[in-house]
């Protein structure tokens, strides 16, 4: 049975993905300058700078500073990313607990058989597809389910530290570019993490409306919520789901420390003078937060199973666009203080 959309889907998402990474991997190629090299690197630059990057480029050029927004726009990222995240882990949760439990393969009876070879109704065919669906099957809706709350725990954090954890300068600006690929990434990162379930639970929802149009609420069944069949599927997943989560804990609890280090770096909020930040990871690199979100997501990665490959274009886009950032950071801190240690990478130990 095809599901409405479900071959566009990961694919359509797979070609937004290369279509971000590819200028950073180019900007980031040593291209000759007479190729265009060192323009393709000013422009990518100067699209993904913010606070204090956004603050050296613009001094340098005040018409750039006309298309840049308030660093403190960060907010709308984590609103779009906690309203789309939170959305469809509410359908494919409700997918997975009326048609995904309990997690084992439900006999067909010599009805449904009978009725898919005389060709029953459709809705008849439809419920009886989603009874028979095979136990990994049911595995790998309940794994988007966990991923997804994941998902849901990262972007609920940074919500909340944006609004009480960073004090951002009225000063502090990020190019428009920058704002509008933040926009993208937290609608496309939910719906990479989402892809292989999304939808069949979209049909499904699809299905149940259509149903609460024909029959009415009156003949539609009482919809009782069981806390046991909410969440005793999810600790019956596999090791990958809970080693990712172990991970995804790690990199969080990190990532937390290092925002924290930096939103105390300005004791006055209406101040541009910057530290150099220190603790933590500070020690090793320049940009521990970026490395630690990194871990975030090799946690996720490994929590999804590995086998839906937008997942793993996410993957690539969030190593690729953190690096080039770092690396930027990283040569802001040491043209900015003299004394700023060298020993420190911009965002791997001993890689960059």
């Amino acid at each position: 049975m095809e599901t409405g959309g479900g071959p566009a889907l990961q694919p359509l998402l797979c070609l937004a993905w290369v279509a971000a990474i590819l200028p950073i991997a180019a900007a980031a190629l040593p291209i000759p300058a007479a190729a265009g090299g060192r323009l393709l690197h000013q422009l990518l630059c100067a699209f993904s700078s913010r606070g204090k990057t956004a603050r050296a480029s613009s001094a340098s050029s005040s018409s750039k500073a006309r298309f840049t927004v308030p660093q403190k726009f960060f907010l709308h990222f984590y609103v779009v990313g906690v309203v789309v995240t939170t959305t469809l882990l509410l359908a494919i949760w409700f997918y997975a607990y009326m048609k995904m439990t309990p997690l084992v393969p439900e006999p067909s009876s010599y009805s449904t058989i009978a009725s898919h070879l005389v060709g029953s109704s459709n809705s008849f065919s439809l419920a009886s597809f989603w009874s028979s669906r095979p136990r990994e099957h049911k595995y790998r809706v309940w794994r988007t389910v966990f991923v997804l709350i994941l998902m849901e725990i990262q972007v609920l954090r940074r919500l909340y530290e944006t609004e009480h954890v960073f004090h951002y300068s009225p000063s502090a600006r990020m190019h428009i570019m920058g704002y509008l690929t933040g926009l993208f990434y937290y609608v496309a990162a939910p719906l990479s993490l989402a892809s292989s379930s999304l939808p069949e639970a979209i049909q499904y929802l699809r299905y149940q409306i259509a149903e609460f149009i024909v029959k009415g609420r009156a003949r539609m069944p009482d919809l009782v919520i069981d806390p046991s069949h909410l969440l005793k599927p999810l600790l019956k997943l596999g090791w990958c789901q809970w080693i990712g989560a172990v991970i995804f804990i790690w990199g969080s609890l990190h990532q937390i420390r290092c925002h924290a280090i930096l939103g105390s770096l300005r004791e006055h909020k209406d101040s541009d003078e910057y530290v150099i930040p220190c603790g933590d990871w500070f020690s090793r690199v320049s940009c521990p937060h970026y490395l630690a979100e990194l871990i975030i997501y090799s946690g996720m990665l490994i929590a999804s199973g590995g086998s839906d490959i937008s997942v793993w274009f996410l993957y690539l886009f969030v190593i690729a666009n953190l690096s080039f950032a770092a690396v930027q950071t990283h040569k802001w801190y040491v043209q900015k203080f003299e004394d700023y240690p060298r020993s420190r990478y911009a965002i791997i130990p001993f890689v960059c």
